[in-house]
């Protein structure tokens, strides 16, 4: 026990220290809370899906649960069925074994469906690509609303990307509740998903706003394999 404790002693406190931009990461996650709970007006539930990743996204995932940035205290929660779902979050480059599976899920979630790709990989298949065994990225399996690159993205960019799709599903409700859209909400109508800046970029216009003013960026040019040349944006989502 004496060595344990002069062990102690000698060692100190091996933790990390405190982000030295924590006034300003707190400032950005009030603003975000507030822009969510603004948009969404009720809760929010997530079915997660790993469609292959190294799971390196996922610690990413799992921080937002922490008292740090406390995603459940804005009533947003993860969910074990996607028919429970309002947003389908999916990470990694789609394996094979996994793009049926992927398929199904994203017919179980009730319309209007929203989907958010995590991850380098999620947005454009990463280092890995489309192979043998990888279809690549998530948009070549399903259709997707809006992106976060990073390998892997921080929390507060997960955040800003929840924000993001959350935002065109309001612009979208409120064009087909003005008669502008029929059936499907006018959000399945635009052109691709929205990229989220990674952490160090500028900073991202709400979505809402963005959308009002036709600045929303576009990176799926399809959801068709093989996909079409980058820039190109022609197609639409399904």
């Amino acid at each position: 026990m004496w060595q344990m404790l002069r062990q102690i002693a000698r060692t100190g406190i091996v933790s990390e220290p405190a982000p030295q931009d924590a006034d300003g990461v707190q400032l950005a996650l009030r603003r975000i809370q507030q822009e969510l709970l603004a948009v969404m007006g009720r809760a929010l539930t997530i079915r997660h899906v790993d469609a292959g990743s190294c799971n390196g996204c996922e610690l990413e995932i799992h921080a937002l649960g922490n008292p740090y940035y406390n995603l459940e205290g804005l009533g947003i929660r993860f969910v074990a069925s996607p028919r429970h779902a309002d947003l389908l979050l999916v990470t990694g480059p789609v394996s094979r074994h996994m793009a049926e599976a992927l398929r199904r899920t994203w017919d179980a979630v009730p319309e209007p469906r929203l989907v958010l790709a995590v991850g380098d990989c999620g947005c454009d298949g990463g280092i890995f690509g489309a192979g043998y065994a990888s279809c690549g990225r998530v948009a070549d399996v399903i259709p997707v609303d809006a992106v976060v690159p990073g390998c892997p993205p921080t929390p507060l960019a997960l955040m800003k990307g929840i924000l993001a799709v959350v935002g065109r599903a309001r612009v979208g409700a409120e064009a087909t509740h003005a008669g502008r859209g029929s059936g499907r909400t006018a959000l399945h109508d635009m052109d691709g998903p929205e990229t989220v800046p990674s952490a160090g970029a500028s900073a991202m216009p709400t979505a809402p706003a963005a959308a009002a003013t036709g600045a929303l960026p576009h990176s799926r040019p399809s959801v068709a394999w093989p996909p079409a040349p980058a820039g190109d944006a022609t197609s639409s989502r399904p």
